[in-house]
Order: C-alpha cells, then sequence, then structure tokens
C-alpha cells in the first residue's frame, strides 16, 4: 500500500515541467490536492497543465534570463512550495573544436545553476516561513562522467546552493533540500547515455545493462518512480531534513 499525502492547503511551483521528472512531480503534488503552478521553456507548457488538471498553471519562461523570471513570478502571490527541477543536460568535451563548447558549457551553467537562483530569489519573499525548497540535483552531484563537465559542474554546485541556503533561511524555518536521481528513462537522459555509448564504442543497450547491472537494484526508473520522494521532503514527516542531498538511484552510489 501507498503512502498518501495531502497538499490541500499548499501551492506549488514547479520548474521544468512540460516533461520527465517535473511533469511527474507535479502530476504528484496535484494528485495530493495542491494547487500546482508549472514553468516551462516550451511552447506546449499550456497544453500540459490542462492536462493535470484544472488546479494547474501554466508559465512559459526561460529561467536563464533574470528579467523574465522576475516579470513574469512577479504576480505569485504565496509559494508554500518551490521545486527548482528545470535544468538542461548536454555533453562538453574538453577536447572540442570551434565555439559551440564554450557556448553549451556556457549554457549549462547559466540555465542549471543561476536559473536555479533566478527562481529562488524572485521568489523567496513570497515563500512563508516553514515553507520548502527542493532542487533536482542528480547522482552525478556526487560523482562524475567524462565528456559532461559543465552538467556534473553545474549539479555540484546547485548541492552548495541547497547547503548555503538550508543555513541561511534557518531561522525562517524554511526547510532546502536536494533530490539526486540515478539513472531515469527521460529524454535527456537518454540522450546522454547515446553520447555515453558513442564515446565508449558500445551500444547503447549493452551499455545501459552494464549500468542496470552496476546497481544494487537492477532497471532504470521512470520519472513517476522518484515522484513521491520529492511529496515526502515537503511533508511534515521530513520536518527535521534540511541541507541534505537524497539519493534516488537504486543503490547505484552508496553514499
Amino acid at each position: 500500500m501507498g503512502i498518501t499525502y495531502q497538499f490541500s492547503e499548499s501551492t506549488v511551483v514547479v520548474t521544468g515541467a512540460s516533461s520527465g521528472i517535473g511533469k511527474a512531480v507535479a502530476a504528484a503534488f496535484v494528485s495530493a490536492g495542491a494547487e500546482v503552478t508549472i514553468l516551462s521553456d516550451t511552447s506546449n507548457i499550456g497544453e500540459v497543465a490542462q492536462n493535470l488538471g484544472p488546479n494547474v498553471r501554466a508559465i512559459q519562461c526561460d529561467i536563464s534570463d533574470r528579467n523574465q523570471v522576475m516579470e513574469v513570478l512577479g504576480h505569485l502571490e504565496r509559494v508554500d512550495i518551490l521545486v527548482n527541477n528545470a535544468g538542461i543536460e548536454l555533453p562538453t568535451p574538453l577536447q572540442t573544436e570551434g565555439t559551440k563548447g564554450q557556448s553549451d558549457f556556457d549554457r549549462v551553467l547559466v540555465t542549471n545553476v543561476s536559473g536555479t537562483q533566478n527562481v529562488t530569489q524572485a521568489l523567496i519573499t513570497r515563500i512563508p516561513d516553514g515553507g520548502r525548497i527542493l532542487v533536482t540535483a542528480s547522482i552525478w552531484s556526487r560523482t562524475a562522467v567524462p565528456g559532461f563537465s559543465a552538467y556534473v559542474a553545474s549539479k555540484h554546485a546547485l548541492l552548495g546552493l541547497v547547503r548555503t541556503w538550508a543555513q541561511e533561511l534557518g531561522s525562517r524555518q524554511i526547510r532546502v533540500n536536494a533530490v539526486c536521481p540515478g539513472w531515469i528513462k527521460t529524454g535527456p537522459a537518454m540522450k546522454s547515455l547515446c553520447e555515453l555509448a558513442t564515446a565508449s564504442g558500445k551500444e547503447v543497450d549493452e551499455l545501459a545493462q552494464e549500468l542496470s547491472d552496476a546497481q544494487a537494484l537492477p532497471g532504470l526508473m521512470e520519472p513517476e518512480d522518484i515522484a513521491q520522494l520529492y511529496l515526502f521532503l515537503a511533508s511534515d514527516g521530513a520536518a527535521n531534513i534540511t541541507g541534505q542531498a537524497i539519493n534516488i538511484d537504486r543503490g547505484e552510489v552508496m553514499s
């Protein structure tokens, strides 16, 4: 029997919610009764909101654009739970010719790190005492893989933000935590899997099997498999948890 959470009195903002983890987390909060606002820079965000339910509001926004963030989020009156999920995942090998490598590197850092800062800063005065801030980091926040320096660096940086904000906001009883997913079957993750397979000279299915076998619990996860962790960290059951990075990776990294 699953655990039931109740957030009928809560307002929730989820960034990067047009697909994948963000969409699954938003759907979980909707099912728990929350009033949810979802953000994405994709044009289908309105359609996603309609499909999620009548209590879902959509905002199209590029979180890397600070002025745009301040403008579109300025009308929100209260945010009990902020889920900073938006981010991009691109390969950035060190030995890349031309300007694309540096452009991709800058784009990943600006979106994943500065974008998270932009959203949080725009909403922090609207988060009441006792509010919750959740950040989607990654198992790569604790380890690294070749060819993804920008993404790995950005996810390490997010843990720094989480730990700093937890101390900074503790006097207001605002809890700040990170979720560190392992291999999830999302579009960006599967694209990265293809990139890693190509770089290693292996077939995608072969590499996927190796990754699965390296976990204590074999098998790659779906976005819906990790959504309940976000609800737990936002619930009263996690009242004494802050500044933490929680792995949900089927035992890929033991830390």
